[in-house]
């Protein structure tokens, strides 16, 4: 009797152990958190198929020779540093960022403003009317403007020759050039900026408007220190988010200019097309399209660091 006391107080044990570990996992299994992760498994295991694996794959080729036969450490990148033409695109793909960038915010910012001023019909239709250059397929819309800017029968030049003025060429000279392909973007991208600036703005609360009325504060001195103020982490984060995009623009510059004049409106995505597939050294253009990570991880810290603390500064 003694025996079997013995033997069955350690199954009973064994049997309480294992129910509380059921009802662990049980209760792990119910909880939203678990709920939302096994429902974005799908998700999460596509993004890792077509963004992490790549991107660690062109990290090691970028670390191959030409033939992608030897290991040659970092001498792909110490090689294009060395580069004029590699430096000048570095040079090119930060101006054409920023400015563009820049320049889209502006304009969307202010679009933006001055839709939130028109009311109920009139609104729909000019939102409607502005969201075109957006909805446009991106290589369709660039090859309109290729149209426009092609010297042989540019409409721009056309309309210049009507009234007496000497025809520009538009896609012919490095900074023109570079300006033309900066304004496609700013055009492609400005409404993306002003839906997000216009539904900002529809969040402002009334009362602090009013609040500055009572106080005397005009148009200008709202905007400074009430609209401003208040946007501030969705313009960071809309920036970055365009940041990211327009360094990666590959169709604008392609179908524009290939790269020219004298490979002078290049930038990473098509210096690194140009390398790596029609010039047949993949190492080499995967370490072009790696440069890009540096310069965004940057931005990226800055921006999030900056929107981040004044976070913690509302929230106090």
């Amino acid at each position: 009797m003694a025996h079997q006391r013995s033997v069955s107080a350690p199954l009973s044990i064994q049997g309480r152990s294992l129910a509380h570990r059921v009802a662990g996992v049980r209760k792990f299994a119910q909880r939203r958190s678990t709920v939302a992760f096994l429902m974005s498994l799908p998700l999460i295991t596509l993004i890792g198929g077509l963004m992490v694996y790549p991107a660690f794959y062109a990290i090691y080729l970028s670390m191959l020779n030409r033939r992608m036969t030897a290991f040659v450490g970092l001498d792909n990148f110490y090689f294009l540093l060395r580069r004029p033409t590699f430096q000048m695109v570095i040079f090119q793909s930060c101006l054409f960022a920023v400015t563009a960038v820049v320049s889209k915010a502006v304009l969307g910012f202010t679009i933006a403003h001055l839709m939130h001023g028109i009311g109920g019909r009139h609104q729909r239709i000019l939102r409607g009317l502005l969201l075109v250059p957006w909805v446009v397929p991106l290589a369709l819309s660039t090859l309109t403007w290729w149209w426009l800017f092609e010297p042989s029968y540019s409409a721009f030049n056309w309309v210049l020759t009507q009234v007496g003025l000497r025809s520009v060429p538009w896609l012919g000279e490095g900074w023109i050039a570079r300006f033309c392909t900066i304004a496609v973007n700013v055009w492609y991208g400005t409404p993306f900026f002003m839906v997000m600036y216009l539904a900002a703005l529809k969040s402002v609360p009334e009362q602090l408007y009013e609040a500055a009325s009572v106080d005397g504060a005009g148009g200008g001195q709202k905007l400074l220190y009430v609209t401003l103020p208040m946007l501030r982490n969705i313009i960071a984060i809309t920036m970055l988010f365009s940041l990211i995009v327009t360094f990666a623009d590959f169709d604008i510059v392609r179908i524009l200019t290939s790269g020219g004049p004298q490979d002078m409106t290049h930038v990473f995505a098509t210096y690194a097309f140009q390398v790596g597939i029609q010039s047949g050294d993949v190492p080499l253009g995967a370490g072009v399209s790696l440069f890009m990570l540096p310069i965004l991880a940057v931005a990226a810290f800055v921006i999030l660091r900056g929107v981040s603390r004044r976070t913690r500064e509302i929230a106090a």
